[in-house]
């Protein structure tokens, strides 16, 4: 964790990944992320995956590290009350709020402006219309599913990876610090509504992909594995181990022939079909189905284990599949030594490395990480030092069953 945004509260009612991961961020930068629940846990709070022993679940740990927790009745109006006041209580950096409630719900920004005017609200939507929907159904409406998978089949292919929600938890905390720039300098609220939908067809037009099937006048082809538009895909070598390999510079390419010792064969490729294959890397894409058996041949008479030394020499760009598992207790470089990753003790009861923020702050120590709340933990803290309730009129929302 680092120092960049001491100061900064923010508060977040939110629950899945965008919200919640957008918080994190800002948690791991500084800021202080106040979380309220509704007292049990909202409807990620025991999504899997979950602790073996305890049930915890793993995922909201993961992603409320760092926070601070109340828990509060949202059922009742006097619960929704003490919410609006936490998330407009005054300060000057404060007055920040991060959500997923619907656009009309009590939390709504006109709501929350009207207790304060110069409240920023960043509000994680489904469909920019206001219809509900997750990574799994924007993913599906915007068609990656049926570019992906093996060639000539019929049946879509999910990534279990939930892109959206990932990319739109970054920019929501781009967006709020962007929103809070302008208000430092002119005094002025927002309210910022990031869309799911958004967030995918924005992403997909800047990738080309809107301009691709406009001027093809149909979608791209499944291709499997292949690297679309230049040279790269997964090769088995001798003893089973698979490898992916990708030549997208002159550079990768002549790397790669030069580990597999193929540079003969290739060069007579290319005067047969009269290209330049390192110099033209659309034309290592066109006729990758000559040039795979080259590479196929290279590849199975090498162990993963040969192979390895002679693409890392010689500059190729390459990686090994493998497992999380193996991933995760094998691979220092991601995992193990990664000083992104510190051992924490966790709500769930059990001991495992959690990543800090992913940037690295040159030549500034990093701050030891915070685990997960328990739920409600910090509800004492907030109402005294966020609302100045006393300790009496904390009480008295206890026994009310308001807080807890």
């Amino acid at each position: 964790m680092y120092g960049l945004l001491d100061g900064l509260r923010v508060v977040e009612g939110a629950a899945f990944i965008a919200g919640p991961s957008c918080g994190l961020y800002l948690a791991q930068m500084g800021a202080e992320v106040i979380r309220f629940d509704t007292i049990g846990g909202g409807p990620d709070f025991r999504r899997w995956p979950l602790a073996p022993a305890s049930q915890d679940s793993l995922y909201w740990e993961g992603l409320n590290k760092g926070k601070k927790s109340i828990a509060i009745d949202l059922t009742r109006p006097e619960g929704r009350e003490l919410a609006i006041q936490i998330a407009t209580a005054p300060g000057p950096e404060a007055g920040l709020f991060l959500t997923n409630y619907p656009i009309g719900s009590f939390l709504s920004h006109a709501a929350l402006a009207a207790r304060r005017a110069d409240m920023i609200s960043v509000r994680v939507m489904g469909w920019n219309d206001g219809s509900p929907a997750v990574d799994y159904t924007i993913n599906a409406a915007v068609g990656v599913p049926m570019m992906t998978g093996q060639a000539h089949s019929d049946q879509p292919v999910n990534h279990m990876l939930p892109a959206w929600d990932l990319v739109t938890g970054a920019y929501c905390a781009f967006a709020l610090m962007a929103a809070l720039l302008r208000r430092r300098t002119t005094g002025e609220g927002a309210e910022l509504r990031v869309a799911l939908s958004d967030v995918a067809a924005t992403s997909l037009g800047h990738l080309g992909n809107v301009a691709e099937v406009l001027a093809a006048g149909t979608d791209r082809p499944k291709m499997g594995n292949d690297l679309f538009g230049a040279f790269g895909r997964d090769f088995l070598c001798r003893g089973g181990a698979r490898v992916m390999v990708v030549a997208i510079t002159p550079r990768q390419w002549k790397g790669l022939l030069a580990a597999l010792d193929i540079a003969g064969p290739v060069t007579a490729l290319e005067q047969e079909l009269a290209v330049d294959f390192v110099r033209d890397e659309s034309a290592r894409f066109i006729h990758r189905e000559r040039l795979y058996p080259i590479f196929e041949h290279g590849f199975a008479l090498r162990s993963a284990e040969e192979i390895g030394p002679l693409l890392e020499s010689s500059g190729a760009t390459w990686g090994r599949y493998q497992g999380l598992h193996e991933a995760v207790t094998g691979d220092a470089r991601l995992f193990l030594r990664n000083p992104q990753f510190e051992k924490l003790t966790h709500p769930s009861g059990l001991t495992y490395p959690a990543p800090g923020p992913a940037a690295v702050l040159a030549n500034a120590p990093r701050r030891p990480l915070v685990p997960a709340p328990r739920l409600g933990e910090h509800t004492d803290e907030v109402l005294a030092m966020v609302l100045r309730l006393d300790s009496g009129a904390i009480g008295k929302l206890h026994d009310e069953g308001l807080v807890a």
